[in-house]
């Protein structure tokens, strides 16, 4: 099975220091819903692991985070895309349970679930958080430029010298998918 993990807000979606609240205020980034009906029509499943401490903070409830989801859900439909998954962490950032990243928990219980081995998925996502999470979990990170990314990388290069670094989810995805399709096919 091949699957990828990406990060929400600031990856798929733009990001606000004030958070995304509403289905009104999830606007997607250019080109990442494409990317990620793309990577669904060259067989990968697709999961969403996101920090949505709004929930915690009182900001927002969990009916306004899953309308959210389904205008996700919706306009990926559109494209002939879809997400399979959606882990969140919806603790307060004083009081951290054991999913909310930089842990791990989001991503190994995915992984789980699912019966597979983190080490050969991607796990994309645009803060230090979510490279430490992937790491952390034994996944493959990978560091988009959209919402906190460029800030990312220019605080923490030298950590970042083993993370494959991408302009946004569109450039990820199309390189997946051509790697992909390089390959020998598997013997049956």
């Amino acid at each position: 099975m091949k699957i990828v993990i990406l990060d929400r807000d600031g990856v798929i979606n733009q990001d606000s220091p004030d958070y995304i609240k509403s289905a009104a205020e999830w606007i997607p980034i250019p080109g990442s819903l494409e990317a990620i009906a793309r990577l669904c029509q060259a067989g990968f499943r697709v999961f969403v692991a996101s920090n949505q401490s709004g929930i915690g903070q009182g900001l927002f409830n969990y009916d306004a985070f899953a309308a959210m989801n389904d205008r996700m859900q919706q306009q990926l439909a559109e494209l002939g895309g879809r997400i399979d998954g959606i882990e969140f962490a919806p603790d307060h950032p004083d009081k951290p349970g054991h999913k909310r990243k930089p842990s791990p928990g989001m991503i190994t219980d995915l992984t789980r679930r699912l019966n597979l081995s983190a080490e050969l998925i991607p796990v994309v996502g645009d803060s230090w958080r979510d490279i430490e999470a992937a790491r952390a979990a034994g996944a493959r990170p990978v560091l988009v430029r959209t919402g906190n990314g460029r800030r990312t990388e220019a605080t923490h290069a030298d950590a970042l010298r083993d993370v494959v670094v991408y302009d946004d989810l569109a450039a990820f995805a199309a390189a997946l998918v051509a790697a992909q399709q390089a390959l020998p096919p598997i013997p049956a």
